[in-house]
């Protein structure tokens, strides 16, 4: 396993620990106020670990600035998103369809990328597809916005993987993490202007620095994942957040799956496990990049 596959999943456990962090919060912020209040707990977490040979004064300073605009976009919509949906669906729900991501991810490849993709691929997210299905189960239950906010969010974390790999290469971390704190400071703050502003308490304030940092240092993990390995390598370890989703909830939210739920998450691990297994990703195979100055 290498190196950019162990950081992944590193993230993706950090991350989870947020997101639960972030449920925990749930009717007693505004999901704008939530947003808010994260953005500027990460925005100071990734000023202090800045590389010594970057300046934060010079994160404007773009190579590729559409792909950076768009990779900041797609990062800040799936941020608000992202608080709807913890905070209106169980965990395990809202895993379920961002791991539709890893599908995008392979459509997103082939399309954008122009990556191979092996027949053992796309089997496994035929198989993911119908995990999905059976947690969810669209038309046997009531499906609320939460639900279609993840949907969105997997699309975007898809696109998100893919910007990250045509930039890694060419743009710094505080580029790409600086732009992306401010599209969601900003969306932020001009929401609160309109639905309102109130301070938090103590305890809030704790839970919203745990989140803050956890969501920065995951950032920062899966940025750095993207440096050494390709976007279909490391779609599959998102993955991992199936355990935290049942662990996490049923600890701390009494939410416990039924055995249907229980055996579509075990279908999209085995779906995740069947591509680390069989699918070999030849690196070198990018053969058209859509920021590239000199793209035809």
């Amino acid at each position: 396993m290498n190196n950019g596959i162990l950081l992944a999943l590193l993230a993706y456990a950090i991350y989870s620990w947020s997101d639960a962090a972030i449920k925990a919060l749930s009717g007693g912020l505004t999901v704008f106020q939530i947003g808010f209040y994260l953005t500027l707990v990460s925005a100071v977490c990734i000023a202090l670990t800045t590389p010594k040979n970057e300046k934060l004064i010079h994160f404007w300073h773009m190579k590729r600035p559409w792909g950076v605009q768009a990779r900041a976009i797609s990062g800040a919509t799936a941020s608000v998103l992202s608080v709807i949906a913890f905070t209106t669906i169980p965990l395990a729900e809202v895993y379920a369809i961002i791991f539709l991501a890893p599908l995008f991810v392979t459509l997103l490849s082939v399309f954008v990328l122009k990556e191979h993709v092996g027949p053992w691929r796309w089997l496994a997210v035929i198989v993911g597809f119908g995990g999905v299905l059976l947690v969810v189960r669209p038309g046997f239950r009531e499906l609320q916005f939460g639900h279609f906010a993840a949907l969105i969010i997997a699309f975007l974390a898809a696109a998100s993987v893919i910007l990250m790999r045509s930039l890694s290469a060419h743009e710094t971390r505080t580029t790409m993490l600086g732009f992306l704190m401010l599209y969601m400071a900003g969306f932020n703050l001009v929401a609160m202007v309109f639905t309102g502003f109130a301070l938090p308490t103590p305890e809030q304030a704790t839970i919203l620095t745990m989140a803050g940092i956890f969501a920065a240092a995951g950032n920062i993990l899966i940025l750095r994942a993207t440096r050494f390995a390709p976007a279909n390598q490391l779609a599959p370890t998102h993955y991992s957040q199936i355990i935290w989703a049942v662990v996490l909830g049923a600890i701390f939210f009494s939410e416990r799956p039924d055995v249907l739920s229980l055996i579509g998450l075990g279908v999209i691990a085995a779906s995740g496990l069947l591509t680390l297994a069989r699918e070999k990703i030849r690196l070198g195979t990018v053969r058209w990049n859509p920021f590239s100055r000199n793209r035809l």
